[in-house]
């Protein structure tokens, strides 16, 4: 169920074709006029800067935000209603999983949904620990557990394992989860009524760290996601996109299948799916509460290379899709949300190493700064938005200046990110490695 296997052979020359407009643009201005050099910078940061506070920070600090985005604990006489309830199978690809797969199952079953309603499919995507055996004994305890397994080399990373299930799954809805995944038992009674009566396609509920007081860079992981969700609901309300984020993520079978299931030609299946589905005309929502938890990666390594899959997925799609988004089809507002994002997530980091360079080379001063500290103050509002906002789950960092100041000095990773990715997308052929992230448990032996 590759949907775009033609457009993918040109990502490399799109990406060198988009690695040198976005370096003209960071040294063209430092052979301007001293006057003139701040113009384009400061252009774009009132554009940018009006999109963020119409489109992100209005809504959060009105709190005018749609119904769904957090949904009520239903009332107890709900219990005894005579609708039955949708069915839905929960679906996790686990790879090398023997430390969270056990306590993944236990936390699915203590979900409150009818038995005959819900189950779990788990695909061991070519394990080479204990997780196959801990999956088959896992199967003796618990009826509505259902395992598929691939071999090590069937491709397609995780989309592939996903693939695999979806040709059998007969339920309504799929939630997808990672191995890892913690829900509230009241998550499914909550999150499947609300998907139906607001007829979505979709919906994401908001990650939520479990660990993040491991140490400073899972604390900072816990603020990114609080701001990923706070811009997400702006976007939603504004009639802008909403983005899958693969952890928590309900999706509606029959819409899954009419766009062609999960891209196995992707190392992002569910940022693909995102833009598959927003030009399908398939509505996709994003959820504050209940929260799905998740462990944060605790070192630098591992989240360089786990950013560095997300980055290359995310400008991916846009290679892939640019015809499509750029037809007319998704209507003005939508264009200039996607266009706007577009512009802050991916290009204006190449944009500032080209203006550090030409800055460097013709020993003037940086033009680009006036939109490098709109967006890390617009980010840093977000994150305080975000992280003073009453939620279920784990406890979110308190704000006070060492950590505001900490969440926006680790934003600035991505200023590295996405530049070595373009780079190394524009100079070596494709790579489609579907980059397992480790998940510990509780196991301080591992950690």
């Amino acid at each position: 169920m590759a949907a775009n296997g033609s457009a993918t052979q040109h990502r490399r020359g799109k990406s060198a074709l988009f690695l040198a407009v976005c370096g003209v643009a960071g040294l063209g201005p430092h052979w301007l006029e001293p006057g003139l050099r701040l113009v384009p910078a400061s252009a774009l940061a009132l554009l940018l800067g009006g999109y963020s506070m119409h489109t992100v920070l209005l809504p959060a600090l009105t709190r005018h935000r749609p119904p769904l985005l957090t949904a009520p604990a239903p009332a107890p006489a709900e219990a005894g209603a005579d609708a039955s309830p949708p069915a839905v199978d929960v679906v996790v690809a686990a790879r090398d999983e023997q430390a969270v797969i056990g306590r993944l199952v236990e936390r699915v079953a203590q979900l409150r949904y009818p038995s005959d309603a819900l189950r779990l499919w788990v695909i061991d995507d070519g394990s080479s620990d204990r997780t196959p055996q801990l999956l088959a004994e896992l199967q003796g305890a618990y009826p509505f557990l259902r395992v598929l397994r691939r071999e090590p080399d069937a491709g397609g990373g995780k989309s592939g394992a996903l693939n695999l299930a979806l040709q059998q799954l007969e339920a309504p809805w799929m939630l997808v989860l990672d191995a890892d995944a913690d829900l509230q038992p009241d998550t499914l009674e909550r999150l499947l009524p609300l998907a139906e009566q607001g007829g979505w396609a979709a919906v994401q509920l908001r990650k939520a760290v479990a660990n993040a007081e491991a140490n400073w860079l899972t604390r900072g992981q816990a603020m990114e996601m609080a701001l990923d969700t706070v811009v997400q609901e702006g976007r939603l309300q504004r009639g802008g996109v909403v983005e899958l984020r693969g952890n928590g993520q309900l999706l509606r079978r029959t819409a899954l299948q009419q766009v062609g299931g999960f891209n196995e030609d992707t190392v992002t299946d569910d940022l693909d799916l995102s833009f598959r589905l927003l030009l399908g005309q398939q509505p996709v929502a994003v959820l504050w509460d209940p929260p799905v938890g998740e462990e944060a990666v605790l070192g630098l390594r591992a989240l360089w290379r786990q950013r560095q899959r997300w980055a290359e997925g995310g400008l991916q799609r846009f290679f892939d899709y640019a015809p499509g988004l750029l037809s007319g089809r998704l209507g003005a507002r939508r264009s200039l949300d996607l266009l706007c994002f577009f512009l802050l997530q991916y290009v204006l980091p190449v944009v500032a190493v080209a203006d550090l360079l030409g800055a460097l080379m013709t020993r003037t001063p940086p033009t680009i700064w006036p939109l490098s500290f709109l967006a890390l103050g617009l980010s840093g509002l977000s994150i305080l938005l975000g992280c003073r906002r009453s939620s279920e789950g784990p406890s979110l960092p308190a704000m006070h200046p060492a950590n505001l100041a900490l969440g926006i000095v680790y934003l600035g990773h991505w200023f590295l990110v996405i530049p070595y990715t373009t780079l190394r997308m524009a100079l070596l052929p494709k790579r489609l490695v579907w980059a397992k992230t480790l998940h510990l448990g509780e196991d301080p032996a591992a950690a």
